[in-house]
């Protein structure tokens, strides 16, 4: 179907390129004939905001799928079915994908889903986030209090919506918000 890892690769590039960190690649939906388009998304931010304008999703839209055409002409097929693909920012709710997101967002809430039970028997955790060191992560959760385990067991993790995480990041870029502005009036 699609290597990930290769498709990682070659976004990552184009996201460098642009002066972006890539958050995360991901593929979603099913490719059997007659059921729903995949999904390649992918995610990435400016180092300086953690956030992508609409101006930046759509250059790196541009760049990815002008390199995936170029690499399909010239025979390498990374996905062999009809997909659609999403660029978008992480958001203020992100993704906890690499090891310097457990670092800047210490402190915060999130929900981390693992591949290996700790905690008697757990695999879902919900709490606030210590931090990360040498590829250990610890949170303090809800239910089980103090628990560690290898970033490597994390299946998926994300920040949880509160009023500390909205007073915590930066505020969005404004941009354009005003010719928005006049065309509903309008």
């Amino acid at each position: 179907m699609a290597n990930i890892a290769r498709i990682t690769e070659i976004v990552e590039a184009e996201a460098k390129a642009l002066g972006f960190d890539l958050v995360r690649v991901a593929i979603f939906g099913r490719s059997e004939v007659g059921d729903e388009e995949l999904t390649l998304q992918v995610m990435a931010e400016r180092p300086d905001t953690g956030q992508l304008v609409l101006d930046d999703c759509a250059a790196l839209s541009h760049r990815i799928s002008d390199r995936i055409d170029a690499l399909e002409d010239k025979g390498e097929v990374l996905i062999d079915v009809a997909y659609r693909l999403e660029v978008s920012s992480p958001g203020i709710d992100r993704p906890l994908t690499r090891p310097q997101d457990f670092v800047r967002w210490a402190g915060h809430e999130a929900r981390i889903q693992l591949s290996a039970p700790v905690a008697g028997n757990r695999k879902a955790l919900h709490g606030d986030l210590v931090g990360i060191e040498d590829a250990t992560v610890t949170l303090d959760d809800k239910k089980s209090g103090r628990v560690a385990f290898a970033l490597a067991d994390v299946r998926s993790a994300r920040l949880v919506l509160t009023d500390r995480l909205i007073s915590a990041t930066r505020p969005l870029d404004m941009s354009g918000a005003e010719e928005l502005e006049e065309a509903q009036e309008d």
